[in-house]
């Protein structure tokens, strides 16, 4: 048995309503957090547990993180024009006006197109050279079509993640999707590149994208109570066997 002293007086603690103050938890569980944290939780577990099917599968399958940042390095030098840009271009031809020179309208450089149905006309007519699809646009209905669209025109295409990265490009919040339909003749070797490697990564997996359902991931709950069952089963068969 274990010694007590004696001048240490025991003073248990009374957790009950009113008494002791209650020790520290982790009340995360019980916060009431704000609505759309909660509707984007519910809809990242539904994506987990219902059957996603292929087309809308696909866009979880984005471009890998290296080829991904040569593709935005490459649609950094091809951002539209600045409105102050823009503004001081037309003051420098205006002051050549009033020098009494000649007019000469600036040449259109080449510019990444935004947009779906821009870039759909781009697509469908065969202009574009590369297209760029956002995977987290809500809703995903809005370029729903465009990878099959791609793979029928036979254009390169690719799914990258976060639609606000391809916004920072066109100088917006958020962008769906993005088309390269010129490029200047020193990005002509990066762009072949690209590509390349897009075309095997997305255009060439058509068959394999077309069969690849996604979901119907069980919750820790739903696995353990299979588990149960199973275990038991498997009792039970020794148990007759044995």
């Amino acid at each position: 048995r274990k010694t007590v002293n004696p001048l240490f007086e025991k003073r248990p603690k009374n957790f009950g309503i009113g008494q002791d103050i209650q020790p520290k938890r982790d009340l995360s569980r019980f916060v009431k957090w704000p609505k759309y944290i909660r509707l984007q939780r519910q809809r990242a577990v539904l994506y987990q547990r219902l059957k996603v099917p292929p087309p809308i599968n696909q866009f979880t399958q984005a471009l890998d993180r290296q080829t991904a940042t040569q593709l935005f390095k490459l649609l950094d030098k091809y951002r539209p024009e600045t409105p102050q840009a823009k503004k001081e271009r037309l003051r420098k031809r205006a002051e050549s006006r009033a020098q009494g020179k000649e007019d000469v309208p600036t040449k259109r450089t080449p510019v990444v197109r935004q947009g779906v149905n821009t870039v759909t006309s781009l697509v469908e007519q065969k202009k574009a050279l590369l297209v760029v699809i956002a995977n987290d646009v809500d809703p995903i209905e809005l370029v729903l079509f465009l990878p099959a669209l791609c793979r029928k025109m036979g254009v390169p295409y690719c799914i990258v993640k976060n639609k606000s990265r391809l916004g920072r490009i066109v100088r917006r919040k958020t962008c769906t999707c993005l088309a390269l339909s010129t490029v200047n003749s020193e990005d002509r070797t990066q762009l072949n590149k690209l590509v390349e490697s897009v075309k095997t990564n997305f255009n060439e997996r058509a068959e394999e994208i077309r069969r690849h359902w996604g979901g119907g991931q069980l919750g820790s709950k739903s696995a353990a109570r299979i588990n149960k069952l199973e275990k038991a089963k498997a009792k039970e068969q020794s148990q007759k066997v044995g």
